[in-house]
């Protein structure tokens, strides 16, 4: 059979090992295939690491019924392809295409949308107990890696199940040792003892050597005594289980470790599973990038990769060369400071490479930190350092700081402590999509009292931002920086000069518009205004540095000198940088039209950082038609009467 023709998973249930092992190359060509080609690049190693993991445990289900629960979603490519987007499936994580994670609206096999890790666990819970209330009965099985196992969630919902034992949950555990990068801690260390658990493996062994010299028996019985070996690993891990004594201790029956790409053994520890009753960990030990040699050999670069050689597995170059990313010039100059600085700590959670924290890791290791996916744990463990006077540095992405909330006010804000908060990915990600936009940052923040809120216009800025936030000390700081590169601009080794803290400058001085733009909006604002100029309106362009504090002694007379005030933000306009500038204006009871620029409140979808920038009226060209669309509009009469003349200003202004 070919993949092509699989539009329900429960096909796999009538198929032969040979067929199933057939289907898994060809699954693996296609999202090789997928990958190589793509214009906005995929997850790779995650989803090669479960192609027979999924195809075993889809063909002891039956997914009209029973429910299957993906923990974050990059690791169920092969269960896209079996569940109706094989024809769909090259369009991944493109404008109009298919979501490179879980998406409920996008098929009913999505049972949980998934984008942050640690999650599946709970959700699967949640539906077990909702089954057996109404009085159904239908398997529930949540797939989880051991990289999210490391995130607390995770086992608050482990805890919760264990005392559950008439509830039927099965939890897969996907264990590669591998998150993004190498997994750190004490259970990654401990799944590791149980991979290469000897006794059991024994066992099997002796098992082997014990029927092949058997006279008349041994030859003949190869393919049933590989059989029999699994079987016994498997009863043994079961029946004698040292290896998972904590699954155990904590309300589970633990089965494996299993090996995570022989099919024939995958099928018969889900099917003992399946028989089993109350919650069972079936514990899977699996290869990140299996298959494709380049991608087992570099994990961590092949998590994610853009266009490729397939043969070769290069990646091609640019077509032109590209500014640093603001994650590279976050991390280059932050290693620098922390050469001169021993207080300086780096803490991320599970993102070293893709916070550019790796740099840090690489070259002074005792000032790095890397908690695993635990972000709540991240901010309370760095409010503790900076209670003994370290300076410690938060590099995590704006998305996965929503995690830590109540620590970020309780245990920094409402103590004061100088944490030094830096949010990557802040804005638009482009083709990672819903799950990942980083856009309600500066809403979150700007709310909780004592913090300071940054964002550089471009990467020289940063440098200089970066300075700021390691030599403040009267509170907390975040700067926030997008998913991109630089803009190009020269960068300094060193002699780096703080930023006055809340004190924003003036880039073009114009008498009809005031633009105030902040971070990655200040340059697409001054290219606007070029474009303004075409017209004949004259702007302001204000680079703002920080949505709290705001520089009113700046901001307030400007826009008493302006026709039209407009605030520009790569983030929510509820709560935003833009509603920051209107509680200015009202509160000085300055009343000049305001135009606020930045994201709706919408779900921002999958696709290029340019084209939902475009979507959303935030490039040059957006930014210049709105502003000569509100002033056409104050330049229009209004018909006498109406509620808009009694809104007016009586003055005129």
């Amino acid at each position: 059979m070919h993949l092509s023709e699989i539009t329900h998973p429960n096909q796999l249930r009538n198929l032969s090992l040979s067929q199933l092992r057939s289907l898994a190359r060809q699954i693996r060509e296609k999202h090789l295939q997928t990958a190589a080609n793509s214009p906005v690049g995929c997850h790779l190693g995650p989803g090669l690491g479960v192609v027979e993991l999924t195809l075993a445990l889809y063909k002891t289900l039956d997914l009209d019924r029973d429910k299957v629960i993906w923990d974050v979603g990059h690791q169920a490519y092969a269960h896209k392809m079996l569940t109706g987007r094989y024809h769909n499936f090259h369009t991944i994580r493109q404008k109009g295409g298919i979501s490179g994670y879980l998406k409920r609206s996008e098929s009913r096999f999505d049972h949980f949308g998934a984008g942050h890790a640690s999650t599946s666990i709970s959700a699967a819970l949640g539906m077990a107990i909702a089954r057996d209330r109404r009085g159904e009965n239908f398997k529930v099985v949540a797939i989880i890696g051991d990289g999210a196992l490391t995130g607390g969630m995770a086992y608050e919902a482990i805890n919760h199940a264990g005392h559950l034992p008439k509830t039927n949950l099965m939890v897969v555990l996907n264990d590669n040792g591998m998150s993004i990068s190498p997994n750190v801690g004490a259970i990654p260390r401990y799944l590791n003892r149980l991979r290469l658990s000897p006794p059991v493996q024994f066992l099997a062994d002796s098992l082997e050597e014990q029927l092949k010299n058997l006279p008349l028996v041994g030859s003949s019985l190869s393919p049933e005594i590989e059989r029999m070996k699994e079987t016994v690993k498997l009863v043994t891990a079961v029946q004698n289980n040292k290896a998972g004594i904590i699954f155990e201790e904590l309300g589970f029956t633990y089965v494996g470790p299993v090996d995570g790409h022989n099919l024939a053994e995958l099928l018969d520890a889900f099917e003992l599973a399946h028989g089993l009753s109350g919650p069972v960990l079936v514990h899977v030990a699996t290869v990140k990038g299996k298959g494709y040699p380049p991608a087992e050999a570099e994990q961590v670069s092949y998590h994610a990769q853009s266009r490729f050689d397939l043969a070769t597995g290069k990646p091609y170059p640019p077509t032109k060369p590209t500014p640093p990313s603001y994650s590279k010039v976050f991390g280059h100059t932050l290693c620098k400071l922390a050469e001169r600085d021993p207080r300086i700590i780096g803490i991320t959670a599970a993102m070293d490479t893709g916070t550019g924290l790796d740099k840090l890791k690489e070259k002074l290791p005792d000032q790095f930190v890397d908690v695993g996916i635990a972000e709540q744990h991240a901010v309370t463990l760095a409010a503790g350092m900076a209670c003994e006077g370290m300076r410690p540095v938060v590099a995590i992405y704006s998305t996965f700081l929503q995690r830590a909330y109540d620590q970020i006010i309780h245990d920094v804000c409402l103590q004061k402590l100088p944490v030094f908060f830096c949010l990557d990915r802040a804005g638009v990600v482009g083709p990672d999509g819903a799950t990942h936009q980083g856009m309600y940052d500066i809403a979150y923040l700007r709310c909780i009292p004592e913090m300071v809120l940054m964002a550089p216009k471009d990467e020289a800025e940063l440098q200089r931002m970066v300075v700021t936030g390691i030599q403040y000390t009267q509170g907390p700081i975040a700067m926030r920086y997008p998913r991109d590169s630089g803009v190009g601009v020269p960068l300094a080794e060193d002699g780096w000069e703080p930023i006055p803290i809340g004190k924003a400058e003036v880039l073009r001085s114009g008498g009809d518009v005031l633009v105030l733009a902040y971070g990655s909006m200040v340059y697409p604002s001054l290219q606007a205004a070029e474009i303004l100029k075409e017209h004949g309106i004259s702007t302001t362009v204000v680079n703002a540095r920080f949505a709290k504090p705001l520089d009113t002694e700046l901001i307030l007379p400007l826009a008493e000198q302006s026709r039209l005030v407009v605030t520009v933000e790569e983030g929510c306009l509820m709560g935003g940088f833009g509603s920051a500038v209107g509680e200015a204006l009202l509160d000085a009871d300055i009343r000049v039209p305001l135009l606020r620029l930045g994201v709706p409140d919408i779900w921002v979808e999958h696709a290029t950082r340019e084209e939902s920038l475009a979507d959303l009226g935030l490039n040059s060209v957006g930014i210049a038609e709105r502003i000569r669309a509100k002033l056409e509009k104050l330049q229009k009469p209004v018909a006498a009467g109406s509620r808009a003349t009694l809104l007016q200003d009586p003055s005129g202004g």
